[in-house]
Parts: C-alpha cells; sequence; structure tokens
C-alpha cells in the first residue's frame, strides 16, 4: 500500500486514465475469488440459512432503528422550532 502511494505521489500530475477501470476490474476479480473461497468452505455452506436470518434480523433491525431515530429527531426538531418561534 505504501508504494502504491509513493507511485501515486510521484505520478501525481499525469492523466492515468486507465487506473479507474483496473481498479473495477481487481474489485471484481477480488469479489469473484472471495465468492470462491467461500463456496468452497463446508462450515459456510451448511450454515447458509442460519446467516441468512441472522442477516435478516439484522435488517430489520437497523431498519426500525432508523425509523424510530429519524421519527424521535423530527418530532424534536418540530418541537423546537415551534418553540422558537412563539418567543
Amino acid at each position: 500500500m505504501l508504494s502504491g502511494m509513493a507511485v501515486g505521489f510521484l505520478m501525481r500530475g499525469r492523466r492515468l486514465r486507465i487506473v479507474p477501470h483496473a481498479v473495477t476490474v481487481f474489485i471484481w476479480l477480488l469479489l469473484f475469488f472471495l465468492g470462491v473461497e467461500v463456496g468452497s468452505n463446508p462450515r459456510v455452506i451448511h450454515g447458509i440459512r442460519q446467516l441468512g436470518i441472522e442477516a435478516l434480523w439484522l435488517s430489520m433491525a437497523g431498519i426500525v432503528g432508523t425509523v424510530l431515530f429519524s421519527w424521535a429527531l423530527w418530532r424534536w426538531v418540530r418541537h423546537n422550532k415551534k418553540g422558537g418561534q412563539s418567543s
């Protein structure tokens, strides 16, 4: 990573059009090989149902928490706005 930063620092004045495309290709390759690794792990494959259930619970808890916090923040802002206008 440090060598990449050094090369980027030295080449900062040049236009490198291929770099964003190369980064995208490498990210896709990394994701593909991660999928191959996960798919070849029998412990992960056997626990996929449990992982899915946990992911569903975490997603739902995140949504509910976001909605509740947004509602509370909206009420707080509305209450403070009304209080500021009547003073």
